[in-house]
């Protein structure tokens, strides 16, 4: 956007977003080479027309003056971006129902990004585990202290990788694992650098795909489970395991 059309936004004049934008840059809050772009537009001016050169901010500079002018609208979106950090704050995500149900200016491929990010976060084995075992739990016959329910994760674990590579956790972390390699082969980790809890993951050495697959039968296992526990359909401990391989 434009000056005039920020201030047109905001209901404040040019001069007043143009001060703003100022000190934005001056307290180094965002940098203007990030923020602007330079285009050649023509444009009436009296009776002739001319070609000049127009700044065009990007939405994280309109953001920005949104907090700083003092307007009706200005305070009209301070509350609306309150509400929306307030719900990521609390829930760890925000979304705009009533763009996703009517589909303005929404990509074709915006509903598989967002149906992969769910299946990995699903997939997350902290989340993962947790799901398992709360799920695990309802067994009629549970026994949180039984050798059978220590065993029953790395059953899952196990079982979900095998049918993606054919290998077991620990056989593919001992395959994989490389210290002549990059990360010592690892394709994902937390944070900026490799640490010695990465290694022992086994998810961590997957490929883009395999992971995709992973998630996929992770929803698909999760969904089973979780529509048994729905119906309250009589479940023991072994039939929990039975279900991940069929007989």
């Amino acid at each position: 956007m434009t000056q005039k059309a920020i201030s047109e936004l905001y209901q404040k004049s040019v001069n007043t977003i143009n001060e703003h934008i100022k000190n934005i840059y001056a307290e180094g809050e965002l940098e203007e080479n990030r923020t602007i772009r330079e285009n050649r537009i023509v444009q009436t001016e009296g009776n002739r027309e001319v070609e000049r050169t127009v700044r065009f901010y990007n939405l994280e500079l309109i953001i920005a003056v949104g907090y700083r002018v003092r307007s009706s609208r200005g305070t009209q979106f301070r509350r609306w971006a309150t509400e929306r950090l307030n719900e990521y704050l609390v829930k760890g995500f925000a979304m705009d129902d009533e763009r996703l149900k009517s589909m303005r200016n929404i990509g074709d491929d915006y509903f598989d990004e967002l149906l992969e990010r769910i299946r990995d976060i699903r997939a997350s084995e902290k989340r993962f585990y947790k799901k398992i075992t709360d799920i695990y739990a309802l067994s009629i016959d549970y026994d949180g202290k039984s050798e059978e329910a220590k065993k029953f994760f790395a059953t899952v674990q196990n079982k979900l990788h095998f049918a993606i590579h054919g290998h077991t956790a620990a056989e593919l972390i001992e395959q994989r694992a490389d210290a002549s390699k990059d990360n010592m082969g690892l394709t994902t980790w937390k944070g900026d650098k490799v640490r010695k809890g990465d290694i022992t993951v086994a998810k961590n050495y997957l490929t883009e795909k395999e992971i995709k697959s992973l998630n996929r039968i992770v929803t698909m296992y999760l969904d089973y489970a979780e529509d048994q526990a729905e119906r309250r359909n009589p479940m023991y401990m072994k039939d929990w395991k039975r279900s991940l391989m069929p007989s």
